[in-house]
């Protein structure tokens, strides 16, 4: 077997964070046929709680890092944690564009336990008062620069989940990515303040979407009027687990905790997956055990001597919309809304389908939405485990074709923008995929008028400061 190092997730402060999970994965390799030593397990250590501190820089510690291993097939096996995930990623990145400047040494499986791949909600509240005042009791700073990285719709994470889309499928090149994630927070560790923790279509801290590389990217683009045509393109299959009752991280219920069987069982799975076949083959029994799991979505949560509060655990998608137009300019202050049916309406998108919306606090023309896939596909009756004949929820019709309609800030000026909409026949729900992300880049057309550059003969001073905008140049 080769060597396996282990990566801890972000404001981690000692190893203690791993757990038991490295001894019990070394324990019961062997009876998984997996060859695997105390010799051939490390720890990571490394900082994210330093200010000035980027993910660029603990990639190239990591980088340097490897080099120490000595490894006598110059190949070695990675599980990460939250943040480890995209760190890891990063780095194959750089080590495929610049290799030049980093180690030869070989990834061969990359196990992500519930990653931010594409970001975390939490983010923003880390880098607020209250997560400054959680660093100032644990003596240690938030880490800004790995929460600028983290925060949905970041520039970063969208540049390194763009290129995975658009990328080659790494199980080709014998390189074999997994996810592994909670489908649930755990409600002992609830906070009241932040509903994030407790948030339904996620761990406590990761959403399920936001950690799958199952992801699309889709592309609103306009040609001669000012009617949006969609297209989209899927990121190379990845296999991907959900493990029910799993939370990001708790004592009882975290996917790394000590008493996370489970998660030893579905790591090592993965590690005895050797090509191509074996991978896809990996994929086809997460995606029924995924399917299962949602069968079985209500969970009922205990409060105390009131009846127990119903959780619905409806596959949810994360939309990260980016509104520019066809010069690269960000439009800020632009409406972006959903519509549904045919002619297209807001008033008829289903109830409840909008879970959250949060703008990127860098890039305010990025907005990450937080959907209710099953209600906007439509689904069956949900019944009461307790008594089947009673309804927990009716039965939801789709409301499909689902559209988009953009109400830019300008639209008047030499230089303006126009209101545009989805073109029928195209339907938005096509690019969303339950527990996947969407990201969404509405590229909009620049009306660019002749009032902004003329020439002319008349030789006499005149005064322009008024300029008549004229027709619009083609």
């Amino acid at each position: 077997m080769t060597t396996l190092v282990f990566v801890h997730g972000w404001s981690v402060t000692d190893t203690s964070a791993y757990g038991a999970l490295p001894t019990h994965v070394q324990q019961r390799a062997a009876a998984a046929g997996v060859s695997l030593t105390v010799a051939d397990l490390w720890l990571s250590e490394y900082v994210s709680f330093d200010d000035a501190v980027t993910m660029q820089d603990l990639v190239r510690g990591f980088d340097h890092a490897l080099r120490d291993l000595h490894l006598l097939d110059s190949r070695f096996a990675c599980i990460t944690h939250s943040t480890g995930g995209p760190l890891v990623r990063e780095w194959l990145r750089a080590q495929r564009e610049r290799p030049g400047a980093h180690s030869t040494i070989r990834l061969s499986h990359l196990i992500m336990l519930a990653p931010a791949n594409f970001g975390s909600a939490l983010a923003q509240l880390g880098k607020g008062t209250m997560g400054k005042l959680k660093s100032w009791l644990h003596q240690v700073e938030p880490g800004q620069r790995i929460l600028d990285w983290l925060e949905l719709g970041s520039a970063e994470s969208l540049s390194l989940n763009l290129d995975h889309i658009h990328g080659d499928d790494p199980a080709k090149h014998g390189q074999f990515q997994f996810v592994l994630t909670g489908d649930r927070p755990d409600r002992a560790l609830y906070d009241h303040i932040n509903s994030y923790t407790g948030e339904d279509g996620s761990d406590g801290v990761v959403r399920i979407a936001a950690a799958n590389l199952n992801a699309r990217h889709a592309v609103l683009t306009c040609s001669d009027t000012d009617t949006l045509a969609l297209n989209v393109t899927q990121a190379p299959r990845s296999a991907f687990k959900l493990i029910p009752g799993a939370s990001h991280s708790s004592d009882t219920s975290g996917i790394m905790a000590d008493a996370a069987d489970h998660t030893v069982d579905h790591v090592l799975r993965c590690l005895r997956v050797s090509d191509e076949a074996g991978y896809a083959s990996l994929c086809n029994d997460f995606d029924k055990e995924n399917a299962a799991r949602d069968l079985e979505r209500v969970e009922l949560e205990p409060v105390g001597p009131f009846p127990p509060r119903v959780h619905i655990h409806d596959p949810r998608s994360l939309l990260i919309v980016r509104l520019s137009d066809e010069a690269g300019e960000a439009l800020v202050d632009s409406r972006f809304l959903l519509q549904a049916g045919a002619p297209a309406n807001p008033d008829w998108m289903p109830q409840g389908f909008m879970l959250d919306r949060q703008a990127n606090s860098r890039t305010r023309h990025v907005i990450s939405m937080f959907l209710n896939h099953a209600l906007l596909a439509g689904t069956e009756r949900v019944a009461d485990p307790r008594d089947g004949r009673k309804t927990l929820r009716a039965a939801v019709q789709a409301h499909r074709p689902y559209s988009a309609n953009v109400q830019p800030s300008d639209l008047t000026g030499l230089v303006h923008h126009a209101v545009a909409s989805m073109r029928e026949g195209d339907d938005l729900l096509n690019a969303l995929g339950p527990h996947q992300t969407t990201v969404l880049d509405v590229v909009m057309p620049r009306k660019v008028h002749e009032g902004v550059f003329r020439l002319t003969q008349t030789l006499a001073p005149q005064d322009f400061r008024e300029p008549v905008p004229g027709k619009m140049i083609p």
